[in-house]
């Protein structure tokens, strides 16, 4: 069983879209045999792509969500439909011990996601992060607790 997680930008560009999800699905593909796990956060953009890409592949989702309010709280109208539609195509659902979103919640999800996967795919740009969590820090938390981490940034993609 190979466990990979997701960090990635949620802001990406709308043709940066079709270009990230090839990549997901190529760089997936070695372990896409029936023993392939994805844990995603589900937020918009990279998340919700990768766990499409997972779950297109035949593999297991599992999803990891910072907070109790996070659907109400975060998830835009105009996404309620996709989140939903992966939420139910999750084999598994865990809520970190938050009643509300923030910092702290994603900082938790983010570690409960490093803490249970065999490596760790960024669709990042490579930009550092801000401090609050971003993708720069979950590739940098990664990468010191060992984690082998696959950058995918496609040519030609780019954030709104």
């Amino acid at each position: 069983m190979t466990r990979i997680g997701i960090t990635g930008h949620s802001n990406l560009s709308a043709d940066s879209v079709p270009l990230v999800r090839a990549a997901l699905a190529e760089a997936l593909a070695p372990y896409a045999n029936g023993d392939l796990t994805g844990l995603s956060c589900l937020a918009r953009g990279a998340d919700q792509l990768f766990a499409e890409v997972v779950l297109d592949a035949g593999g297991r989702l599992e999803v990891v969500l910072p907070s109790v309010d996070y659907r109400e709280a975060k998830v835009k109208p105009d996404n309620l439909d996709r989140f939903d539609g992966l939420l139910m195509r999750s084999a598994l659902v865990r809520y970190m011990p938050h009643r509300t979103a923030g910092r702290t919640a994603y900082e938790d999800a983010n570690e409960a996601v490093l803490g249970g996967i065999d490596r760790l795919f960024a669709v990042w740009d490579g930009q550092p992060s801000d401090g609050k969590g971003g993708t720069g820090d979950a590739v940098e938390a990664a990468r010191g607790r060992g984690v082998p981490v696959d950058v995918i940034w496609p040519e030609g993609a780019r954030r709104e």
